[in-house]
């Protein structure tokens, strides 16, 4: 089972019925199907094999949809990055995957040209082709026989998460965890259908957006992707394009209710919000529900490397009950939590969350870690995954985090480990010592606030450390808060204690 005979088949039943809408540019499902062949053979006519990794380097518009899908026709792996990555992080990972194409715009241009990295076959989605690069609308003109894809060989997308030593592992999603997740286990968790058109509002680099978009790919839905999340035109497109499911992060909630509540008819066909990322404030979902009383919503906890694991809601009073909770465990999938030492842990008492759901790939779980069997095998022991989240479950059998084991903030839908925010501070001249901690935040749930101990003489801006992070990361990663303190908080063994600079923050 593979995601292109998914839609190959909605191409022979339904072939003018709309698959994408972006900007200002429709896919029909046979538009899709035709154009990500042709795609498709243009890669393996320069020379893409099956295994080999393509980038995907876009911004959210229709190529990058059409890229994807083209990248597993050809047997390749699609290694979808974010186009807000600064050249350094770029770098690292068209390194670290050994990309063989990638596809990149005029938004992009500058960015992958600085990486330095040299990719044999570049594919240009915008301007004319310049210096041996490829231009997107010559693939479309390709023509021929797709290669012959082994069965077996399964493996679809390469996604970067950051990590605890500020180095990013590149977490393997296969065909089958999104045919599982985002088809048979949306439709009958959340009763999706093929008449369902979704709103995603997130990039596509994300998984967040990505898993709606599989269920296009999956169950035939019709999906309208924001090319940035703006909550005006986000409340005209779902009059307009009678949106019934939206796809968000709970930032985009917030952002979204003075919209609703000015005029609430414009979202009369909106029967479904589906919410992942931190826990949703308990007041937003009372407003919602207020405003939009028709309205389910269903929040989940899910990861880059795995799909949804528990889910909370649709019914209002349990939502409001069990705020807190990221809901109970979705059927199929198992959860323990454990201690230091792998055992689990009593009942009430905090622990690990560790994930199983059959063999890694196969199901809800990811592969493994892209060139990185370490990584793999520390994550991943007897066919648990090991989160790093810390967790308990209540006695009605609702899943808590209680806090991120690998220290991580989590802002307006993103994972910022705090690690590489500090490595970058490091390199400043006149520190002495840095701590990061992620801090509430009314609109993204969460900020960057940095700690800095600086040595005796030394001086330093704010400014200048912001500016410095936005040069070497991602912007949204860089501190919104940086303050010079004296010294920070240790305890006896020299651990710096972040929850005490939380509260000091507070």
């Amino acid at each position: 089972m593979k995601l292109p005979d998914f839609i190959a088949a909605f191409a022979r039943a339904t072939p003018n019925r709309e698959a994408i809408a972006c900007d200002g540019v429709r896919l029909s499902f046979g538009e899709l199907h035709e154009q990500s062949t042709r795609v498709a053979l243009g890669l393996a006519g320069r020379g893409v094999q099956v295994g080999d990794r393509v980038a995907i380097c876009l911004t959210n518009r229709v190529e990058f949809v059409v890229a994807f899908l083209a990248c597993i026709k050809a047997g390749a792996v699609a290694v979808t990055l974010n186009p807000r990555y600064a050249a350094a992080e770029l770098a690292y990972m068209l390194a670290d995957s050994g990309a063989k194409a990638v596809f990149f715009e005029d938004e992009t241009r500058g960015t992958v040209t600085r990486s330095g990295v040299p990719i044999p076959v570049r594919i240009t989605c915008d301007r004319a082709a310049e210096g041996g690069e490829v231009a997107y609308a010559a693939l479309l003109e390709s023509e021929g026989r797709l290669p012959d894809v082994p069965p077996e060989f399964d493996d679809c997308q390469i996604q970067y998460t950051s990590g605890t030593t500020g180095k990013a592992k590149g977490a393997i999603i296969t065909q089958a965890n999104y045919i599982v997740a985002n088809g048979y286990c949306n439709i009958w968790l959340w009763g999706m259908t093929a008449a369902d058109r979704v709103l995603t509002t997130t990039p596509l680099a994300h998984r967040t957006a990505f898993s709606r978009l599989m269920n296009t790919f999956t169950i035939g839905s019709s999906i309208v992707i924001m090319k940035r999340f703006d909550a005006r035109e986000a409340a005209r497109l779902i009059e307009s394009e009678g949106i019934t499911l939206l796809g968000m992060v709970p930032t985009v909630g917030r952002m979204l209710l003075p919209e609703i509540e000015a005029n609430p008819s414009r979202f009369r066909n909106l029967r479904l919000a589906v919410v992942t990322g931190e826990a949703f404030p308990v007041e937003v979902k009372r407003r919602l529900a207020s405003a939009l009383p028709h309205l389910k919503l269903v929040s989940f906890f899910a990861m880059t490397e795995m799909g949804a694991l528990t889910c909370l809601g649709p019914d209002p009073a349990e939502q409001v009950a069990k705020a807190a909770s990221v809901g109970r465990v979705v059927p199929g999938v198992e959860v323990k939590l454990v201690d230091e030492h792998g055992n689990e842990v009593k009942p009430g008492e905090t622990g690990e969350i560790a994930v199983r759901s059959g063999v890694p790939g196969s199901f809800v779980t990811m592969r493994g870690y892209f060139n990185k069997p370490e990584a793999t095998a520390e994550t991943i022991r007897n066919g648990w995954v090991h989160t790093g989240d810390m967790g308990r479950f209540d006695e009605d059998g609702y899943l808590y985090i209680v806090d991120r084991k690998k220290d991580m903030v989590l802002s307006g839908g993103y994972n910022i480990y705090s690690k590489e925010v500090e490595s970058a501070i490091l390199e400043l001249a006149g520190v002495q010592d840095v701590a990061v901690v992620g801090v509430p935040d009314e609109i993204y749930g969460e900020s960057v606030a940095a700690f800095i101990e600086l040595a005796p003489g030394a001086k330093l801006e704010a400014d200048r450390v912001v500016a410095h992070c936005r040069d070497r990361m991602a912007s949204y990663k860089k501190p919104k808060h940086v303050r010079f303190v004296e010294a920070l908080p240790r305890n006896s063994s020299g651990k710096v204690l972040k929850f005490q600079l939380r509260e000091q923050f507070k």
